[in-house]
């Protein structure tokens, strides 16, 4: 693959440096699952000179217009139907509790909605 994202981090690492093409580049925007083990640079030379980034979302939004940019180039493309947001779940904001619970057991896949 020509770039993998990985929000879930330990369990889906390996597997994820295993699927990458030649020059590929691995994405880590989160660790549900955990953090990664430590990474021998000589380890991402022999599984095909990859490259690997641990993204925050504060430095892409530094400024106010960055963010602006940023949400505006989203909306749009939701907007366009280039990007499909998956709602996995509405609760009402009186079962926010339940929400939490529902998503720390890992029972959605997508966002949840809180609706006042």
């Amino acid at each position: 693959m020509d770039v993998v994202y990985d929000g879930v981090g330990k369990d889906t690492f390996e597997k994820n440096l295993n699927v990458m093409r030649l020059r590929g580049m691995l994405v880590l925007y989160g660790m549900s699952s955990g953090p990664v083990p430590p990474v021998d640079p000589a380890k991402l030379s022999e599984k095909g000179s990859l490259y690997m980034a641990r993204t925050t979302l504060a430095h892409f939004t530094a400024t106010r217009e960055e963010l602006l940019a940023r949400t505006s180039a989203l909306f749009a493309m939701i907007a366009a139907g280039k990007l499909k947001v998956q709602v996995a779940r509405k609760y009402p904001l009186a079962d926010a509790a339940l929400a939490h619970r529902d998503m720390e057991a890992r029972k959605l896949a997508g966002k949840l909605l809180l609706i006042p």
